[in-house]
């Protein structure tokens, strides 16, 4: 009966461990990846997209979706 505590215990801690590292990593993922960034229209068709400054984006190329400045 000890034995079947002392596993237990042993599983949830290991559990619960696993969970906090899953959560770190998918937060650091999260940071890694960033919001898209400004780009300056020049910039948007140096990298092969069309800068539309109606809805202030650049579509196509590199850059495609990017806030334009």
């Amino acid at each position: 009966m000890r034995l079947r505590r002392i596993l237990a215990a042993g599983i949830a801690t290991a559990a619960l461990a696993g969970l906090g590292l899953t959560g770190a990593a998918t937060a650091t993922a999260a940071t890694a990846q960033g919001a898209p960034s400004d780009v300056t229209p020049s910039e948007c068709q140096q990298g092969g997209g069309t800068p539309h400054l109606a809805d202030s984006t650049c579509e196509g190329g590199t850059h495609n979706g990017e806030r334009l400045d």
